[in-house]
Protein backbone atom coordinates (compact mmCIF):
# COMPACT_ATOMS: atom_id res chain seq x y z
CA UNK A 1 0.00 0.00 0.00
CA UNK A 2 1.22 3.35 -0.98
CA UNK A 3 1.43 6.05 1.53
CA UNK A 4 0.84 9.82 0.47
CA UNK A 5 2.78 12.62 1.93
CA UNK A 6 3.02 16.73 1.71
CA UNK A 7 6.38 18.04 1.77
CA UNK A 8 7.24 21.36 2.17
CA UNK A 9 9.60 24.08 0.39
CA UNK A 10 9.86 27.52 -1.25
CA UNK A 11 8.53 27.37 -5.16
CA UNK A 12 11.96 28.12 -6.16
CA UNK A 13 13.26 24.96 -4.56
CA UNK A 14 10.32 23.02 -6.07
CA UNK A 15 10.81 24.37 -9.39
CA UNK A 16 13.80 23.51 -9.51
CA UNK A 17 13.49 19.49 -8.07
CA UNK A 18 10.47 19.26 -11.07
CA UNK A 19 12.67 20.14 -13.13
CA UNK A 20 15.33 18.05 -12.03
CA UNK A 21 13.29 14.83 -11.45
CA UNK A 22 13.94 14.82 -7.67
CA UNK A 23 13.01 16.33 -4.37
CA UNK A 24 14.57 17.25 -1.36
CA UNK A 25 12.84 18.28 2.41
CA UNK A 26 14.41 19.56 5.03
CA UNK A 27 17.06 21.13 3.53
CA UNK A 28 18.47 18.00 1.93
CA UNK A 29 18.39 16.08 5.26
CA UNK A 30 18.39 11.74 4.33
CA UNK A 31 16.54 11.11 7.52
CA UNK A 32 12.76 12.43 6.20
CA UNK A 33 13.58 10.86 2.73
CA UNK A 34 14.01 7.14 4.53
CA UNK A 35 10.55 7.07 5.29
CA UNK A 36 9.30 7.84 1.60
CA UNK A 37 8.86 4.41 -0.13
CA UNK A 38 8.43 4.14 -4.27
CA UNK A 39 5.18 4.49 -5.02
CA UNK A 40 4.18 7.07 -2.69
CA UNK A 41 2.67 9.99 -3.74
CA UNK A 42 4.10 13.54 -2.61
CA UNK A 43 2.52 16.96 -3.01
CA UNK A 44 4.32 20.33 -2.24
CA UNK A 45 2.98 22.75 -0.16
CA UNK A 46 5.14 26.23 -0.94
CA UNK A 47 4.34 29.04 1.89
CA UNK A 48 6.34 31.27 -0.35
CA UNK A 49 8.14 31.55 -4.06
CA UNK A 50 11.52 32.76 -2.62
CA UNK A 51 13.12 30.80 0.90
CA UNK A 52 12.80 34.03 3.08
CA UNK A 53 10.37 36.10 1.63
CA UNK A 54 6.88 36.20 3.02
CA UNK A 55 5.10 36.53 -0.47
CA UNK A 56 1.66 34.74 0.87
CA UNK A 57 1.97 32.04 -1.81
CA UNK A 58 0.66 29.54 0.43
CA UNK A 59 0.42 27.34 -2.57
CA UNK A 60 0.45 23.32 -3.91
CA UNK A 61 3.45 23.48 -6.20
CA UNK A 62 4.17 19.91 -7.25
CA UNK A 63 2.34 16.31 -7.25
CA UNK A 64 3.69 13.34 -8.74
CA UNK A 65 5.00 10.01 -7.12
CA UNK A 66 8.19 8.71 -5.82
CA UNK A 67 10.54 6.84 -8.61
CA UNK A 68 12.55 3.40 -7.72
CA UNK A 69 15.10 3.82 -6.33
CA UNK A 70 16.97 4.88 -3.38
CA UNK A 71 17.88 8.16 -1.84
CA UNK A 72 21.11 9.49 -3.18
CA UNK A 73 23.23 12.95 -2.66
CA UNK A 74 22.78 15.58 -5.50
CA UNK A 75 25.21 18.32 -6.05
CA UNK A 76 23.81 21.95 -5.83
CA UNK A 77 27.26 23.52 -5.78
CA UNK A 78 29.31 25.46 -3.32
CA UNK A 79 29.94 21.83 -1.34
CA UNK A 80 26.30 21.48 -0.28
CA UNK A 81 25.33 17.99 -1.26
CA UNK A 82 21.42 17.25 -0.39
CA UNK A 83 20.05 14.00 -0.29
CA UNK A 84 17.18 13.39 -2.88
CA UNK A 85 14.82 10.68 -4.40
CA UNK A 86 13.62 10.91 -8.30
CA UNK A 87 10.14 12.05 -8.55
CA UNK A 88 7.73 10.94 -11.75
CA UNK A 89 6.08 15.00 -11.44
CA UNK A 90 2.80 14.84 -12.62
CA UNK A 91 1.52 17.79 -15.37
CA UNK A 92 -0.07 20.23 -12.80
CA UNK A 93 -0.87 23.74 -12.31
CA UNK A 94 -0.08 25.27 -8.70
CA UNK A 95 -3.39 25.47 -6.68
CA UNK A 96 -3.40 27.80 -3.51
CA UNK A 97 -4.47 26.24 -0.42
CA UNK A 98 -6.87 28.52 1.44
CA UNK A 99 -10.29 27.37 -1.38
CA UNK A 100 -9.35 23.43 0.11
CA UNK A 101 -9.00 24.33 4.14
CA UNK A 102 -11.90 23.43 5.06
CA UNK A 103 -12.10 20.31 2.92
CA UNK A 104 -8.35 18.90 3.60
CA UNK A 105 -8.77 16.52 6.65
CA UNK A 106 -5.42 17.88 7.87
CA UNK A 107 -6.84 21.60 7.77
CA UNK A 108 -10.66 21.16 8.53
CA UNK A 109 -11.65 23.10 11.50
CA UNK A 110 -8.49 24.01 12.77
CA UNK A 111 -7.52 27.52 13.21
CA UNK A 112 -4.00 26.84 13.54
CA UNK A 113 -3.93 25.01 10.22
CA UNK A 114 -0.36 25.59 8.96
CA UNK A 115 1.37 24.35 12.30
CA UNK A 116 2.34 21.05 10.75
CA UNK A 117 3.77 22.28 7.37
CA UNK A 118 6.25 23.73 9.74
CA UNK A 119 7.94 20.21 10.18
CA UNK A 120 8.62 19.97 6.65
CA UNK A 121 6.98 16.74 5.69
CA UNK A 122 4.19 14.77 6.89
CA UNK A 123 1.74 11.81 5.68
CA UNK A 124 -1.56 12.34 4.75
CA UNK A 125 -4.17 10.53 3.88
CA UNK A 126 -5.56 9.22 0.03
CA UNK A 127 -8.56 11.57 0.56
CA UNK A 128 -6.61 14.86 1.06
CA UNK A 129 -3.80 13.94 -1.81
CA UNK A 130 -6.87 13.34 -4.19
CA UNK A 131 -8.04 16.57 -3.65
CA UNK A 132 -4.83 18.16 -3.88
CA UNK A 133 -4.49 16.48 -7.24
CA UNK A 134 -7.92 17.45 -8.40
CA UNK A 135 -7.24 21.40 -7.41
CA UNK A 136 -3.86 21.36 -9.25
CA UNK A 137 -5.58 19.67 -12.35
CA UNK A 138 -3.27 16.32 -12.35
CA UNK A 139 -4.90 13.13 -12.73
CA UNK A 140 -5.39 10.60 -10.27
CA UNK A 141 -3.53 8.39 -11.90
CA UNK A 142 -0.20 10.52 -12.73
CA UNK A 143 -0.01 12.02 -9.41
CA UNK A 144 0.40 8.63 -7.38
Amino acid sequence: MSAHWIAVASAAHVRLGRAGGFMQVNHGRLAPLRRIRPGDGIAYYSPNTVLGEKDGLQSFTAIGTVREGEPYQGEMGGGFTPFRRDVAWAKAEEAAIKPLLDRLDFTAGKTNWGYQLRFGLFEIDEHDFRLIAEAMGAKATEAA
